[in-house]
């Protein structure tokens, strides 16, 4: 739900003279009006415990230290306390709390005890917590304190976190609890948060103020975000020893859609390196107009980001920053990076939630990650925007849970207890954060989470572009005209003019290949035919994709009408030219010659 504004003058804008640090609080900027409007929704009811969902970028962390600073102010707390997922971001808090004059331990250890003198409070994990919840209840009680849990719905990643966050801060004066993520759907109650139950008895969670990504984009607070889909042929072997090939994207059952993906990550296939040297190319361009824009691949594990990192340096030809989990260094690496003028950062789990690097503007999503809330997670890495036109690019695999939640990120979810789970979503990859952070840890490969499987082989294609709700282009082959109509876009443009711009060359494209001339086939040596072959097949796969987001019809169905329009096999039996000659009858087809 989204709050409706209260009528009256906001009361953070009437910070009380209590504290001598009042003046630096009262200079904490000009707010955004949903921060505005939040703060006077909070001041208007002054409760214990308020939960506001915004969207990644929206600035979160503003909001929230704008409410403590005039708690302080006013004597209503004389504490503050932030508990944040991760080791960086409780550096990251502490800084941006002391640009505001409010000062935070980020170092505290639960063998300290207490903080050293000086600070307002401290910035903990909720790992930390969940260690010593005893502790921690006795520093909340030791003064009025205000929590602040960031992220909050990791207090439902385990049942200790969860139990240790309710033990440890139950006897806290304000709790303010924020997230800027899709919760997940389990049966684990996030503590502090308000359940309702609906007329089937499923409780779902009830937020105080929402903030959607939808609204951002509307406010300019956000940038859109331009999705890159790429597809290919894959080809593997399972754990019994059978050879299996398909093409990415394609249409197919859950597992092999999940083993193409799996494959299709594989560094030692050639399906990475050309989306990487394709990524690279959109960064090129975009930093045409935004000189310090970065890019940044999200990996599955260690041992991926290391290998992806090793490509990208071939390609960029210049250093690549390499951020793994909470390892020694991996802050001050996230900061060397954020205040530099490098290309790329490849990260496993770091960088994908909370941590801010406002120049990302590029994104390679590179895991077999696929919850809603990971996805959002890491999208948010892109959205902040910082000046006017400016549009977050993320390449990714073409595959239909990443399709459907590309295409449905400005939807709003809200934290569901009791529902049972959805048969249909068997054999999808959806790891939760433990598994994440296992991955996180592994030095070696991931086959402890993926299964044991050999990748053979990995071609990529440009499969089509997706942006506000449509999708563009009819695939092409890397380095094409095709392909690279739709990376070479403006890196300053405003959502309109690229929504234009993707539709003009999405008709130029589909009139080139009304105007090509189908040579004779000339007959290919033994030695290059099957390349010759993969390639057709992929532009056919791509072109069948296309007609089916045209018309609606499975891909399936488009096959049958194309056998029976030019006879042949399936097309893993079609020879050369019967494939030739459907992806002429497609072509005819896009422009208007049944």
């Amino acid at each position: 739900m989204t709050a409706q504004r209260v009528p009256g003058t906001h009361a953070a804008e009437q910070l009380s003279p209590a504290f001598p640090e009042r003046a630096a609080w009262g200079t904490a900027g000009k707010l955004r009006a949903w921060q505005a409007e939040a703060l006077e929704l909070y001041f208007s009811q002054s409760p214990r415990d308020f939960l506001a969902v915004a969207t990644p970028g929206a600035g979160k962390t503003t909001f929230a230290l704008r409410l403590a600073a005039e708690l302080l102010a006013q004597r209503i707390v004389d504490r503050v306390t932030v508990v944040a997922p991760t080791e960086h971001l409780k550096v990251q808090w502490a800084d941006a709390a002391a640009r505001v004059g409010i000062k935070l331990d980020p170092h505290f250890r639960n063998a300290q005890g207490r903080h050293a003198p000086g600070f307002h409070g401290v910035a903990l994990t909720y790992a930390q917590v969940a260690a010593k919840p005893a502790l921690h209840r006795n520093r909340t009680e030791a003064a009025r304190t205000l929590v602040i849990l960031d992220e909050v719905h990791h207090a439902g990643d385990a049942l200790s976190w969860g139990d240790g966050v309710r033990e440890a801060f139950e006897p806290a004066r304000r709790r303010l609890a924020l997230t800027g993520t899709p919760f997940r759907s389990d049966t684990s109650p996030i503590p502090f948060v308000t359940y309702e139950e609906d007329a089937e008895g499923i409780r779902t969670s009830k937020a105080d103020y929402t903030y959607g990504y939808a609204e951002a984009l509307k406010d300019g607070v956000v940038r859109p975000v331009l999705f890159l889909a790429y597809a290919g042929e894959m080809r593997w072997r399972t754990k019994a020893g059978d050879e299996m090939s398909a093409v990415l994207g394609a249409e197919a059952t859950k597992d092999i859609h999940s083993q193409a993906w799996r494959t299709a990550l594989n560094p030692e296939g050639e399906w990475i390196p050309a989306v990487l040297r394709a990524a690279d190319k959109r960064l090129t361009e975009v930093r045409r107009t935004v000189p310090d824009a970065g890019g940044l691949v999200i990996a599955t594990d260690q041992t991926a980001a290391r290998a992806y990192a090793k490509q990208l340096k071939e390609i960029v030809g210049e250093p690549v920053t390499v951020v793994l989990s909470d390892e020694d260094g991996a802050s001050g690496r996230i900061e060397e990076f954020q205040h530099s003028t490098r290309r790329w950062m490849v990260a496993v789990r770091m960088v994908s939630e909370g941590v801010d690097v406002p120049r990302l503007a590029v994104g390679v999503y590179a895991t077999s990650a696929s919850t809603p809330l990971f996805f959002a997670q890491a999208i948010g890495r892109f959205v902040r925007a910082r000046k006017r036109g400016e549009t977050a690019s993320v390449f990714l695999p073409s595959v239909p849970i990443l399709m459907a939640l590309a295409n449905s990120l400005e939807e709003q979810r809200d934290h569901a207890l009791d529902r049972k789970p959805d048969p249909d979503d068997e054999g999808l990859i959806t790891f939760d954060d433990d598994e994440l952070a296992r991955a996180n840890r592994a030095e070696g490969a991931s086959d402890d989470l993926l299964g044991s499987f050999e990748a053979l082989d990995s071609q990529a294609s440009f499969d089509k572009v997706l942006f506000d709700g449509g999708e563009f282009g009819a695939g092409g082959a890397v380095g094409s005209e095709d392909e690279m109509d739709f990376i070479g876009i403006p890196g300053l443009l405003e959502p309109d003019q690229v929504s234009a711009l993707l539709r003009k060359h999405q008709a130029e494209q589909l009139s080139r290949r009304s105007r090509e001339v189908v040579e004779p086939a000339t007959p290919a040596t033994d030695e290059f035919e099957h390349r010759a072959l993969k390639e057709d097949r992929n532009r056919l796969q791509s072109l069948v994709g296309a007609w089916s987001r045209r018309t609606g019809q499975p891909h399936s169905t488009v096959h049958v009408e194309l056998r029976k329009a030019c006879g042949g096999p399936a097309v893993a039996e079609a020879t050369p030219q019967q494939i030739r000659d459907r992806i002429t009858k497609l072509e005819a087809w896009f422009v208007g010659r049944r």
